[in-house]
């Protein structure tokens, strides 16, 4: 339990609150853990497609900590700011992003929301003719590794603007 006071949301402020717990103080085993996995997941795939890939399941599961994150390393990695911009309707903005780039993107999406299914053949066929399948397993890896650490954002409200 946290000693810390929360601002009570209000409907002019429905979004008025901060942290509930600090996860990572709380249990920096699993926080070591997460980085570790992080580090490792990452391994071997573009820097850039890793951003891409990593603020689209974030803005599915609108984790604005990973958001805000994610969007800083983006374009630190080189990223054009239309591109990040456009991340959100990628698929109507196609010719922004590489053939690899939509199959990670659309991989991203049906792994992030596992709720409306499995994740179709057509998918997973899609990314495996772009992506070796030590590329993919590493993909697969980047995507649940993001998706975890979204939920830690979102369930304890990291607040964006504290990444470092």
């Amino acid at each position: 339990m946290t000693t810390e006071t929360t601002p009570q949301a209000t409907p002019e402020t429905p979004h008025a609150h901060g942290p509930r717990l600090h996860w990572t103080k709380l249990a920096p085993e699993v926080f070591q853990a997460m980085v570790a996995l992080d580090a490792a997941a990452r391994k071997g795939l573009d820097p850039t497609l890793v951003e891409l890939v990593k603020i689209r399941a974030s803005q599915i599961n609108h984790c604005a900590f990973c958001i805000d994150m994610h969007t800083k390393d983006a374009r630190k990695a080189g990223e054009t700011e239309e591109r990040i911009y456009l991340l959100n309707a990628w698929e109507e903005a196609a010719s922004f992003y590489t053939p690899r780039e939509q199959a990670a993107l659309a991989l991203t999406e049906a792994i992030t929301v596992l709720t409306d299914g499995f994740v179709p053949d057509a998918v997973h066929n899609r990314a495996a003719a772009l992506f070796d399948e030590a590329e993919l397993a590493q993909l697969i890896a980047l995507i649940t590794t993001i998706n975890a650490w979204n939920r830690f954002g979102v369930s304890t409200r990291m607040a964006p603007g504290r990444s470092q």
